[in-house]
């Protein structure tokens, strides 16, 4: 497994794909033990480092993960049977916003990690999946320091996408449904809560 962690750490390395940072795996995977969390959503697989390292994290949490882009779902499915993990991680070929989950599926976690122009669709599309007591959990909220300084940022597409992270970070502030608490960890992770659950 250990082994397995390394290939796909260069392997990602190399070929330019982004996965998330140590520190916030390793808090993903601590939330995962000290909330008792058994289901785990993903959107956006990449290569399956997450899902495989939440999968992980606990004897029974099953993880099922999105990825709409063909080759990195390849990548998933072969790193998911490399580690025998066909029973704990279950991977969907699909554009997240397109996927139609069945009624009455719910999730203890939802991790959000995918197009980051879309998080605030990802985010009101699936937290009618979330379970009660869950959370939904955001990464690349700091998208390497950028986030904050949008106007200083010479590149128009680069300008426009981090805009709509702190728009996100806006929207996830003001939302009266949702209490969230945004740590400086990793890329910068937001755990957003049910405010009538507490």
């Amino acid at each position: 497994m250990k082994n397995l962690i390394i290939e796909m750490e260069e392997y990602a390395k190399e070929k330019n794909i982004p996965i998330m940072e140590k520190d916030g795996i390793a808090f993903l995977m601590k939330f995962i033990k000290a909330n008792n969390v058994k289901s785990v959503l993903e959107i956006g697989s990449a290569i399956g480092y997450s899902a495989i390292l939440m999968a992980s994290s606990s004897p029974d949490v099953k993880v099922t993960t999105i990825e709409r882009d063909e080759t990195n779902y390849m990548e998933c499915l072969k790193n998911v049977k490399k580690c025998s993990f066909e029973q704990k991680v279950n991977v969907v070929f699909q554009d997240a916003l397109e996927l139609n989950l069945a009624e009455g599926t719910q999730f203890d976690l939802i991790f959000i990690d995918a197009a980051k122009g879309q998080y605030k669709n990802f985010f009101e599309k699936y937290k009618y999946f979330l379970a009660p007591g869950g959370a939904i959990i955001t990464d690349n909220l700091k998208f390497h320091g950028y986030v904050g300084k949008s106007d200083t940022i010479e590149s128009k597409n680069l300008r426009q996408l981090v805009t709509k992270i702190e728009n996100y970070v806006e929207f996830l502030k003001s939302n009266e449904e949702f209490e969230t608490h945004f740590y400086d960890i990793g890329d910068g992770l937001s755990v957003s809560v049910r405010k009538n659950e507490k």
